[in-house]
């Protein structure tokens, strides 16, 4: 299988403060420079992302936000986003330079049965903040209600909270503030393996040697002209997936784990 990125494995545990330029990251394999989610272009800004791993977490970095409340729709801003993908269901997290988070767990719904491993409280339907949701791509007449993607629409806890995440953004600049000059931003990541037992779907945590696991390492910028907003936001990742929508994990990049 052709892999897109390999995430080494380290012996030490990462203090998350937003800081890439401590030793660890300074030695990781930082990734290609983003590209254009459509088209495959060199993306306008210079953005990056690294990925490590110990026996206990998953490490991910990345080198205006005026969204504060955790769970605010922050793509309608400049944010980076994480997927990472588990089969029969996939975990959303986006951050932007407030460090302020959005999560979201989607199941398939062809893969949410009664008495199935996603039948438990945390992912009950009846409660208000779950969704049906079929993509971000165009939908319309015979595709409304179920989107474009073969297996349909998806159930989407927009109330998960991702137990033991820690993120933190380092920012080289002065946030909100349009008359400064940034020079950029910095996002760490560290997800405990034990929390993602569904997402592993039946594979070691923390992964075997030679492991590899599809995720989305993406940004979405916001850009204003004219006093127009620019719809729809551009959009950049790892890989690009042909079509504006970053709801397809047979896009995603794929990550090997090597020790």
């Amino acid at each position: 299988m052709k892999t897109d990125y390999t995430a080494k494995k380290i012996t030490v545990s990462i203090k998350i403060d937003g800081d890439v330029q401590k030793e660890v990251w300074q030695k990781a394999q930082w990734s290609r420079r983003f590209v254009d989610l459509v088209t495959g272009d060199t993306a306008l800004y210079d953005t990056r992302s690294a990925i490590l791993w110990n026996d206990t977490h998953l490490y991910i970095a990345f080198v205006e936000a005026k969204l504060m409340n955790r769970g605010d729709i922050i793509f309608q801003e400049n944010d980076l986003e994480l997927f990472i993908d588990g089969e029969d269901c996939y975990y959303e997290l986006e951050i932007n330079a407030a460090n302020t988070i959005y999560e979201v767990f989607f199941i398939w719904k062809d893969a949410y049965t009664k008495g199935s491993k996603f039948d438990i409280p945390v992912f009950d339907v009846h409660q208000p903040d779950a969704y049906t949701f079929g993509g971000n791509d165009d939908r319309a007449d015979a595709s409304f209600w179920r989107g474009t993607h073969p297996r349909g629409i998806r159930w989407a806890f927009t109330d998960y909270r991702m137990p033991g995440l820690e993120t933190a953004v380092k920012i080289d600049g002065t946030l909100n503030d349009n008359s400064v000059i940034d020079k950029g931003w910095s996002l760490e990541i560290a997800i405990p393996w034990s929390s993602l037992e569904l997402l592993a779907n039946g594979r070691s945590l923390p992964p075997k040697n030679g492991d590899v696991w599809s995720m989305f390492l993406g940004r979405f910028e916001k850009l204003v002209q004219n006093g127009i907003e620019v719809q729809p936001h551009p959009a950049t990742a790892l890989n690009n997936h042909g079509v504006y929508d970053a709801h397809k994990p047979d896009k995603w990049s794929k990550i090997e784990f090597v020790e």
